[in-house]
């Protein structure tokens, strides 16, 4: 008999469902801000949000000071 702990073995979730219930489900967005499927207004958008919620990514600080 195998046991596994709550959570463990089973069928992976794809990242992108993962995503999708997270938004549908928690109201939770994760996306990249280097996302293809965005334009680059939108990637534009998903960077100004990311930099004012969290601060600028390590290679954007180092872009932009060096």
């Amino acid at each position: 008999m195998r046991w596994h702990p709550h959570g463990y073995g089973g069928r992976r979730r794809d990242p992108e469902q993962v995503k999708r219930e997270g938004w549908q489900e928690q109201g939770v967005l994760a996306v990249s801000a280097d996302d293809d499927r965005l334009t680059w207004p939108e990637r534009e958008l998903v960077r100004q949000l990311g930099e004012k919620l969290y601060g600028p990514r390590p290679s954007e600080r180092e872009a932009r000071h060096g």
